[in-house]
């Protein structure tokens, strides 16, 4: 009992040094390079939004921001290897909706809680769609659409990036609203799909706002609808969904944003939200997102806290209504 009172105020002396270093530590943040970890390839819509946004926040943190792609698994592989990271807001996390959709499509296998074990820092950007029909497409609206699935069930097609990503996702929300059954066509990413599209043998499908209006302007798609609460500055010819008979689809989009492992400081936190989202907010920054289909959104951490919190009920409930398994 003697040695153990003894070794008490030494051990509360170390505890007081610690704590002083990992006060210095957060305050000198940051010191050394920082990873951002991106779960898609090299010159997809994240990654290139990544670096885009990272070459402004580099300049105004003086350190240098490595992207690092972890490719697989629909970003899944990304997501647990930050989830496991230091939380010292040296390792972040550059999200899609696959941080929510992949922990309920194959709950209990993926190895992380989307609440528990991140730290939410911004919604950086949100990418809308476009339901895009190739030019010489039988449908010529969102209603001559409808009404076609509706009356014979699988006889119209849509295709996708893959299975749970956010057209298939968008697609299976048109199929419960309008309670008709249609032909879910995976391929391996956004452009097979669309190539498929254009050559009309799958009817459709949701395209992220990234190069769609060029291909209308080449008449090799058209667009009859779009994910935006108002008609897109773009493409005003263009109704939205809602104006289409089908309000919320807003709600619905894929989000591009930064977290970190859970516990990070909220200093480090702070840090970085305040200097991403000034970057998102420069002209010339918000200008390039714009040209990828990008609306900048730059929430704070407390707002993106909430929002991933309602992205994940929203989805929750469209798998489960849908009945969207892992695999198609």
């Amino acid at each position: 009992m003697r040695m153990n009172l003894l070794f008490k105020p030494a051990l509360s002396l170390a505890g007081a040094f610690i704590s002083i270093f990992a006060a210095v530590a957060q305050s000198d943040f940051p010191n050394k390079p920082i990873k951002w970890v991106v779960g898609y390839s090299t010159g997809g819509p994240t990654d290139v939004i990544a670096r885009i946004v990272s070459q402004d926040v580099s300049a105004a943190l003086g350190q240098a921001i490595l992207i690092e792609n972890r490719v697989g698994a629909n970003g899944n592989i990304a997501t647990e290897s930050v989830a496991q990271a230091p939380a010292d807001g040296y390792t972040l996390l550059v999200n899609t909706l696959s941080l929510n959709v992949n922990a309920i499509l194959a709950q209990g296998r993926v190895k992380y809680d989307p609440v528990k074990d991140f730290a939410p820092i911004t919604l950086a950007v949100a990418l809308p769609q476009y339901l895009i029909v190739g030019y010489n497409s039988r449908f010529k609206t969102l209603a001559d659409l409808v009404q076609k699935a509706k009356s014979q069930p699988e006889a119209v097609s849509y295709g996708s990036a893959g299975n749970g990503g956010s057209a298939h996702l968008a697609a299976a929300l048109l199929e419960t609203r309008t309670q008709s059954k249609m032909l879910h066509v995976p391929f391996k990413g956004n452009a097979p799909a669309m190539t498929e599209v254009m050559a009309g043998r799958i009817d459709f499908m949701f395209y992220p706002m990234i190069g769609v209006v060029e291909h209308e302007a080449q008449k090799q798609i058209r667009i009859i609808a779009v994910t935006t609460p108002k008609r897109y500055a773009d493409t005003p010819h263009v109704p939205t969904m809602a104006e289409a008979g089908f309000p919320g689809f807003e709600e619905y989009v894929g989000p591009v944003g930064f977290v970190a492992p859970a516990g990070t400081p909220s200093v480090v936190l702070d840090k970085l939200s305040n200097a991403i989202r000034a970057s998102l907010t420069k002209p010339s920054v918000e200008q390039k997102l714009r040209q990828l289909g990008g609306v900048v959104v730059a929430s704070s951490p407390l707002e993106y806290k909430q929002w991933l919190k309602d992205d994940y009920t929203r989805w929750n409930q469209l798998i489960k209504s849908a009945d969207i398994k892992d695999q198609p």
